[in-house]
């Protein structure tokens, strides 16, 4: 934000004589919010507000998130998948090389959907995707990739209030190995396992004939990482399935943005790059505050390109770092949902 000259916000905290007004610098100021400066282009700023207007009935979208919270995913959500909605050549491009054994072409994008919302044959709540990708297989058919996006998520909730009818969706669908696992029901794990039922009913109630369900986080977001490792391993495996259940793949961010480079889309790699993904800098930025004389120490630039090289290149510090750390691959408790 401060390379881009972004005036960041306040947060109050309290009420009255009593609130406590301190500078909050993953925020943008009101009029930076108001002027769409959390989105990486104007281009994209004009197809988040057209999306708002054409938005679903019953979508919930946080426009105080989305426009004015930079550490949302929300936002991501649009600065990832905004600029491969405009060009769906670009789209296609990159899923191609991310899914090539479900991806022929890319038709389509649909954000905050759901294919049943609070409707009885499905979960009758408002569990919703991130964005819905409509793509045509390599047979030919039509399918949809339902998206769920995380970013600085600690996978502690809020959750939803447990129903009566997600026990019967989890044992109906088909995909779990034990459909009431306790598992599936804590806070890390509850929105991947509601959204997977949602796609798979979607599936078996005859709305699209192919789907997947893929979940994507930062790969230095390590509670988010083993959240999906985990539910991996709630799920029954592929060989063992039934036809035309719904497959789960869990993706960095990263491998997205490289993804985007690839199919020629460099610049807006790069920009995503050096606004959610370069925790080399944030590393360095870090260390500065425990060096005796910070200010006879650099911060070093972001680098000129995303590229898939410069990539694992931009993560050698960060993953060093992570490396000296305590790191579990597993969640070996769930205490109040949290991953550890």
């Amino acid at each position: 934000m401060k390379d881009r000259a972004i005036p960041t916000g306040h947060h109050v905290r309290g009420d009255g004589d009593d609130a406590i007004t301190m500078e909050l610098h993953s925020y943008l100021s009101r009029d930076a919010a108001r002027a769409g400066l959390n989105f990486l282009s104007p281009e994209i700023h004009a197809f988040v507000r057209r999306e708002l207007l054409m938005r679903e009935e019953g979508a919930a979208i946080d426009e105080d998130r989305l426009f004015g919270n930079a550490l949302s995913s929300m936002p991501l959500v649009f600065n990832l998948f905004g600029p491969m909605a405009l060009d769906l050549n670009l789209a296609t491009a990159a899923l191609r090389q991310l899914l090539p054994g479900f991806v022929h072409q890319v038709t389509g994008f649909i954000f905050e959907h759901s294919p049943g919302r609070r409707q009885e044959r499905f979960l009758n709540d408002g569990t919703a995707f991130d964005v819905a990708i409509q793509i045509i297989t390599p047979d030919g058919e039509q399918g949809t990739i339902f998206v769920e996006q995380k970013y600085s998520e600690d996978m502690t909730g809020p959750a939803a209030r447990l129903r009566d009818r997600y026990d019967e969706a989890s044992r109906a669908v088909g995909l779990f190995l034990d459909p009431d696992s306790q598992m599936l029901r804590s806070l890390a794990l509850e929105q991947l396992w509601r959204e997977h039922m949602l796609a798979q009913l979607a599936v078996d109630q005859g709305l699209i004939p192919r789907a997947m369900f893929i979940a994507i986080g930062p790969r230095l977001n390590r509670r988010v990482m083993a959240a999906f490792r985990v539910y991996e391993n709630e799920l029954i495996g592929a060989d063992d399935q039934d036809a035309n259940r719904v497959q789960f793949h869990a993706f960095t961010l990263e491998s997205f943005i490289d993804a985007l480079a690839d199919a020629g889309a460099g610049d807006t790699a790069r920009d995503l790059w050096g606004r959610y993904a370069d925790f080399e800098r944030v590393y360095h930025l870090s260390l500065g505050e425990y060096l005796e004389n910070p200010s006879s120490h650099t911060v070093p630039k972001p680098l000129a390109s995303p590229s898939s090289t410069d990539s694992k290149v931009s993560l050698r510090g960060a993953r060093t770092m992570a490396a000296r750390g305590t790191t579990k691959n597993k969640l070996q408790k769930v205490q109040g949902g949290v991953c550890e």
